[in-house]
């Protein structure tokens, strides 16, 4: 199995924008190590013949019918509003001057 070294994981980390404490940095190479064992298992498996899965379950979206329909007018858009001038909402301000 490949060993992904010190100086692999600080590298990573330092990528990453990570300061790692020299236990994470054994913990990560001992993790990251093991992932990499996993990927050379699921390597070796024979996948000819099996066709690419967007989703594990064979479903299908159910997406309503896109039709027009009649728009709130605005005294209804506006009337359950915290703050309102009866035509906009009425929010804080976020940015400032």
């Amino acid at each position: 199995m490949t060993k992904i070294s010190r100086e692999e994981v600080l590298h990573i980390a330092k990528l990453a924008r990570l300061d790692l404490s020299e236990q994470e940095v054994e913990t990560y190479s001992e993790q990251l190590s093991d992932i990499l064992g996993y990927v050379k298992q699921l390597q070796k498996v024979d996948t000819n013949g099996v066709q690419p899965l967007t989703h594990v379950y064979d479903q299908v979206n159910h997406l309503r019918s896109d039709t027009n329909r009649k728009s709130l007018n605005v005294k209804s858009a506006v009337q359950n509003a915290p703050d309102t001038d009866g035509t906009y909402f009425k929010v804080p301000q976020v940015i400032k001057d």
